[in-house]
């Protein structure tokens, strides 16, 4: 029966160191995930002022490069806004001459057409009214004198 109660202690001895490796092997992996979310807590905050940083200046540099586009964008605009604006000027001024001249033709056709059948143009009223004029002066002097 001793060699049972040896064999026996045995057992319990080796449970028990095995069960304290355990213990001790469970207590370092905790501490160690304890350190590792330490250290990430730590160069997180350093990793994450880097990357603030690293934005601004990439912000920055899109700033400017908008800028600049909508500036090359705002000059082309205004050079063909000015090209457009000479040529309907241009356009502009040879359409009143050649209307103008329509206006003349079409004129002269009317009164042509008008002093055909008889009925007598603005000219000519004009200058029977100012004869009609000096006639009344005429005959109201006339009258005065009598």
């Amino acid at each position: 029966m001793s060699k049972v109660a040896v064999k026996k202690k045995a057992v319990v001895e080796e449970t028990t160191s095995v069960l304290s490796d355990a213990k001790v092997y469970a207590r370092k992996i905790y501490l160690a995930g304890l350190g590792a979310y330490a250290k990430a807590g730590q160069e997180g905050a350093e990793y994450f002022k880097e990357l603030v940083k690293s934005g601004e200046g990439v912000e920055k540099q899109g700033k400017k490069l908008v800028n600049e586009q909508v500036e090359a964008a705002n000059s082309q605009i205004d050079s063909v806004k000015n090209t457009v604006t000479s040529n309907v000027s241009s356009v502009k001024g040879k359409f009143e001459v050649q209307l103008d001249k329509i206006e003349k033709a079409f004129d002269n056709r009317v009164a042509s057409a008008l002093n055909r059948i008889g009925i007598p143009s603005k000219q000519d009223v004009e200058a029977l009214s100012a004869k009609l004029d000096e006639l009344s002066a005429l005959l109201e002097h006339v009258a005065r004198t009598k």
